[in-house]
């Protein structure tokens, strides 16, 4: 008997181990986005075979073996990017208990503590973020988990320390009294060009894939205004020429209108917030074809923090001083034809809520059509991985995800993604429908 129960064992085995493992799926919507295009497709379709996108319309030929997901009355989209999030750090609702956990908690808890939130932001539909700041090279060690397979995440391109001047928007030691730190400013505080060239040198050597730059003030700072300048030109001048010289693209952090000014002279690659954005400042980013990341859920979440009486008093001064003049260089912004990419700032909000964004903009002016442009084409040209990313395409990446019903008819339908694949891999489908067999 002993025998007979082990060579059924063995049957079992090898026929499990024998049996064909698709690496195909076919993904049937009602719709699909055309994000090139900009418009619907209907009925969707994407064929993928292993990581890449092998087919996509409603012609396309399903392999023989291939797994069919039918997603009913739905609409597929490439996957979601957002160019702006803090993926190592969240606001909490206590700004006191905020500090008192930034001393206590150790790095390998941090690290651990942002495992959750990138899942969350994959499980919310975006498959690519831009991280813009973190601390103790968590958020590279996050990139790096997430491509080796280790943990759940979207893909990361990460700036690592964002770089500025001493008592400037991104220098740690803000508001301390002196003696209190161990390490006054920071890894990315330099002054003078030369030494701020250094610093780029030294962030690229670490592993940056972009380099972020804190032009101007900012609204969760407590030592400066929001729109003070913190870079001279030359300074500027010299982050974005050497950033280029190593292929490095420039995020720039930049509320007030000098500061952000001169970061677009010296040839940043992105404004992010803008608040403040003069005409001039406009009209310069639409002849050299500046992005602008307005991160507008980024204003929604430190409002509804300083509604609940969550942020100190100085933040919440800058708070109500940004809110009419961000609105309106957005509407100019527009208007002119700046280009917009996607983004949020995550972080300064909960994790996760990142397709809020999308109703933010169609509020703002924008149509629906050209919001999802925005997280989609739009992001990948100013991540360059365009080639890669940010269309259903025969051989691009397979990040893919479904919405209910039709995201043009209600923009908010991009805060319900229930189906996300990335790179072929399926990590959420709430259907929990099992896949048919293509024959």
């Amino acid at each position: 008997m002993r025998h007979l129960a082990l060579g059924c064992l063995l049957s079992v085995g090898l026929s499990a181990s024998a049996a064909p493992v698709p690496d195909s799926y076919v993904l049937k919507a009602a719709r699909l986005f055309d994000a090139k295009a900009g418009r619907l497709v209907t009925p969707g379709m994407v064929v993928v075979t292993g990581d890449k996108v092998a087919a996509v319309g409603p012609g396309a030929k399903a392999p023989e073996g291939a797994r069919v997901v039918d997603l009913g009355d739905a609409t597929l989209l490439p996957g979601f990017m957002d160019a702006h999030t803090h993926l190592t750090g969240e606001s909490g609702d206590d700004w006191r208990q905020d500090l008192i956990d930034s001393f206590q908690r150790t790095i390998p808890e941090r690290t651990l503590e942002a495992l959750p939130r990138a899942r969350v932001t994959l499980m919310a539909g975006f498959t690519t973020v831009r991280d813009l700041g973190g601390a103790d090279d968590i958020d590279l060690g996050l990139r790096n988990a997430i491509r080796r397979g280790l943990v759940v995440g979207p893909r990361i391109l990460t700036a690592t320390a964002a770089l500025g001047t001493t008592g400037g928007h991104c220098d740690a030691g803000n508001s301390w009294r002196k003696g209190l730190l161990a390490d006054e400013t920071g890894v990315g505080v330099a002054d003078g060009a030369d030494a701020l060239r250094a610093k780029v040198r030294e962030r690229v050597k670490y592993g940056a894939d972009l380099i972020k730059v804190c032009a101007t003030g900012g609204v969760l700072s407590l030592n400066a205004d929001v729109d003070s300048p913190q870079l001279t030109q030359a300074e500027l001048d010299a982050i974005v020429d050497e950033a280029h010289a190593r292929k490095r693209r420039v995020a720039a952090h930049a509320h007030g209108a000098e500061g952000a000014l001169r970061a677009i002279r010296a040839g940043v690659d992105s404004i992010e917030h803008g608040s403040f954005l003069s005409d001039e400042a406009l009209d310069l980013m639409k002849q050299k074809g500046t992005w602008f990341v307005p991160t507008c859920m980024a204003f929604q979440g430190v409002k509804e923090r300083a509604d609940k009486g969550q942020l100190p008093e100085d933040n919440v001064r800058k708070i109500r001083a940004v809110q009419e003049a961000r609105r309106q260089a957005l509407k100019k912004a527009l208007a002119r034809g700046v280009r917009i990419a996607f983004g949020t700032d995550a972080g300064v909000f909960t994790h996760g809520r990142n397709a809020g964004e999308f109703a933010l903009l169609v509020e703002a002016g924008l149509s629906p059509v050209e919001a999802l442009r925005a997280a989609t084409v739009n992001t990948a040209e100013l991540l360059g991985v365009s080639a890669s990313l940010g269309t259903l395409e025969p051989g691009k990446l397979a990040d893919v995800v479904a919405v209910p019903g039709n995201p043009l008819q209600d923009i908010r339908k991009t805060e319900a993604v229930f189906f996300v694949m990335k790179e072929g891999v399926i990590h959420r489908h709430d259907a929990g429908a099992t896949p048919s067999v293509a024959r």
